[in-house]
């Protein structure tokens, strides 16, 4: 029996979530991805509650492109997530992947993330 991509996901995500969760001091950063869009949350898991939120559907972004799956989207989302995060005082995160592979749009979003000042 073959398992789908999105079970393969599904599987990789609940493997890494055993192994680390947010806290108040450190809270998770969580990529979802998907064909039209990324989406990042920086989540407390001790409080269960988002502390920011970013997405390319916000109008902030530049959504001049016609695809929305790109990586400069990404990068874009992965900056705006910090910015809102270091504004809350939130400097140290943990980064959580969704599953996902460490590459393409994931990696731009987690690369810009760092380089507007998160350390992960």
């Amino acid at each position: 029996m073959k398992i789908s991509r999105k079970q393969q996901t599904q599987r990789r995500h609940a493997r890494i979530r055993r192994k680390f969760q947010g806290t108040s001091e450190r809270p998770r950063l969580s990529v979802f991805r998907s064909n039209l869009h990324i989406y990042a949350q920086i989540i407390d898991d001790t409080e269960h509650c988002t502390l920011a939120s970013a997405s390319t559907l916000e109008a902030d972004l530049n959504t001049s492109t016609k695809k929305s799956a790109t990586k400069d989207l990404s990068a874009q989302v992965g900056k705006l997530i910090a910015e809102r995060a270091i504004q809350r005082g939130i400097k140290q995160v943990v980064f959580d992947r969704g599953g996902n592979l460490y590459h393409g749009r994931v990696a731009a979003l987690a690369e810009a993330a760092r380089e507007a000042g998160l350390d992960f």
